[in-house]
Parts: structure tokens; sequence; C-alpha cells
């Protein structure tokens, strides 16, 4: 159950980002990932899974500078 939802939409406010660690089996070895959810003051909403925090702040970043 994750903590960023509630009945299956994100709990994610304007202006905030919202992450938690979930683990996966990848050819048979335990994997961390992260999913990561930001949401514009304007109320857009960018979610992604990556390796890292950092890599999901990346993409995040990618993604407003090809919105504006």
């Amino acid at each position: 159950m994750t903590r960023m939802t509630k009945n299956g939409i994100s709990s994610t406010l304007a202006g905030q980002e919202q992450f938690e660690t979930f683990y996966l089996r990848q050819r048979g070895k335990r994997v961390s990932r992260i999913m990561y959810d930001y949401r514009t003051e304007e109320g857009e909403l960018f979610s992604v899974v990556a390796p890292t925090l950092e890599e999901c702040r990346i993409k995040r970043d990618a993604w407003l500078t090809k919105k504006n």
C-alpha cells in the first residue's frame, strides 16, 4: 500500500513532491526503485519510477524545461 495515493489518486499537493522506495525482484535479486510524484503550481502531475531520487529529479527538471 502506498502513502502517496488516496483512493487511487495522487495526494501530492500543488508545488509539492512526494516519493517512496519500493522493492522488486529482477533476475533473482532484490532491487530498489523510487516512485516519485511532483505537482506543479498549476496542478499538473508528473510521475516517474527510477532507480534513485536524483534520477527522478533530473527527469522532472527535463519535463519542466520541455513544458516551458
